[in-house]
């Protein structure tokens, strides 16, 4: 009897100790268009990859190692904002040189390559969009060149995928995107729509003085004095939004103490954004880990489209970018209504997405009778949305049957499409890319211009923190 007492206490102990030792390990995010190299030590590199294309390294020898997380595989424009570390012909020789620099020798490195999904099942002349795979065949003609040793290649498919480096252990890992939420499938219940209008008004709403602000830039009709006298109305907002002023955009360097403040040192639309960004977080921090991968996710997700959409209507001149901003911040809002039901489900909705091949909305329809289009736009009508934003919300993943404002429809479609393959891991989406290539010859692009939009997304909206995206490039 005590040799098993002793026993028990001997494998307690050790489950102890690798409990102690694991909580020790860090994790890293190697946000898209940077890298990242380091020493030995108890952290855990992550790149989270749709599109882009992810390259870990590492020297066990002399203990170094990293990851190089890559956009393009070429740069598209050299611009004052030109950033060398996106591109494989360009960054790639930067990593490697970083890893010597470190310490590593070239010659006892080995390398595993992740990433390169396909932005959508493509015919022959849509071979344009195969930017990942572009990408992985500059990795590998890299690779080859130098003669370093390619332990595993995992590259191209529809479905994004998590690559990790162990900085201690040294292992790498390439695994599905949202595997580690798989667990045991229970039986969807579809909720009634009784429940699901219950709901929607248990939900805390976005505050009245917003979406006047909405109304406002839907008509386009700016008054300062106005603007501002309204938010100073919601005291709490009128702090969150100062809060956050302080936080993101100035740090130590200034404190500012108004609204007034703030618009003389941001500008009026700079504001408006912190302001209804404010707001969005709020509501958007109700759900719980249905739709998201990460802490956020869906809050990441909306302010990440609402910056790239900002970005694409600039460029196309098809549509006002404040209101592209605000119609691409706000165009998930129905998954804050079902996240709670796809969470008991998750499971089931995975497979419904990866393995039966069905699209996003089909798979919350198959799942639970209700789509998050549809969910959002009825919260939208209830809440007096003006008509750009309901279509937006109707019609985001089949921009086609938008009527009123079909163009900022599709600028929403796009920033969504490029937020979930270039910026993967935060939510699980598909939308659907069969029309890609009509859906971009309605805002006056093409096939062969697909590369340099996806060149426009700004970095900072690749980063972690979504505040970083509000800030000016």
């Amino acid at each position: 009897m005590d040799a098993i007492i002793k026993k028990i206490i001997e494998i307690i102990n050790n489950k102890m100790v690798k409990n102690k030792i694991m909580s020790t390990i860090q994790r890293y995010h190697v946000a898209s268009g940077s890298y990242y190299v380091g020493e030995s030590k108890p952290l855990i590199l992550e790149a989270v990859l749709g599109t882009c294309v992810g390259l870990a390294m590492c020297d066990p020898e002399n203990g170094i190692g990293g990851i190089s997380h890559l956009l393009l595989a070429e740069p598209r424009s050299r611009t004052d904002s030109f950033k060398p570390e996106k591109y494989a012909t360009t960054g790639l020789p930067i990593f490697l040189n970083a890893l010597v620099q470190a310490g590593a020798s070239p010659g006892n490195l080995s390398a595993w390559i992740a990433g390169g999904a396909l932005v959508g099942p493509l015919a022959d002349y849509d071979l344009e969009l195969d930017i990942g795979g572009q990408t992985a065949e500059r990795v590998l003609e890299f690779l080859a060149n130098k003669k370093i040793n390619v332990k595993k290649s995992e590259t191209g498919g529809f479905f994004t995928c998590n690559l990790n480096l162990n900085m201690q252990t040294w292992e790498c890992t390439i695994e599905p995107v949202g595997f580690g939420k798989l667990g045991p499938e229970n039986r969807a219940r579809m909720p009634t729509a009784d429940e699901i209008n219950q709901t929607m008004v248990r939900l805390q709403p976005i505050p009245q003085v917003a979406l006047k602000i909405l109304r406002i830039i839907h008509e386009d009709n700016y008054d300062l004095s106005a603007l501002t006298e309204e938010i100073r109305k919601d005291q709490v907002l009128s702090a969150r939004t100062l809060k956050l002023c302080n936080s993101v955009y100035f740090g130590s360097r200034y404190r500012i103490a108004s609204l007034e403040h703030a618009l003389v040192y941001l500008g009026q639309k700079l504001l408006i954004k912190f302001v209804i960004s404010a707001s969005v977080n709020n509501f958007f921090n109700q759900v719980g880990m249905g739709y998201s991968l990460c802490k956020g996710g869906i809050f990441h997700h909306a302010v990440g489209t609402a910056v790239i959409a900002e970005k694409i209507a600039e460029a196309a001149g098809k549509a006002s970018p404040s209101l592209a901003y605000m119609a691409g911040l706000l165009h998930d809002i129905g998954k804050v209504v079902l996240d709670q039901y796809i969470q008991g489900v998750f499971p089931l909705f995975y497979r419904e997405l990866y393995e039966a091949g069905k699209n996003f909305s089909e798979a919350e329809r198959t799942i639970l009778g209700f789509d998050h289009s549809g969910v959002g736009t009825t919260l939208a009508q209830q809440w007096s949305f003006p008509d750009s934003l309901l279509e937006t919300i109707a019609f985001h993943h089949k921009p086609e049957d938008a009527v009123q404002h079909r163009e900022l429809v599709h600028i929403v479609y796009l920033a969504d499409l490029l937020m979930s393959r270039f910026h993967a891991g935060l939510e699980v989406e598909r939308l659907n890319t069969d029309a890609l290539s009509t859906r971009l010859e309605t805002l006056g692009l093409s096939m062969k211009k697909f590369p340099d939009i996806v060149d426009m997304i700004p970095l900072k909206v690749l980063e972690s923190s979504p505040e970083m995206a509000l800030m000016r490039d």
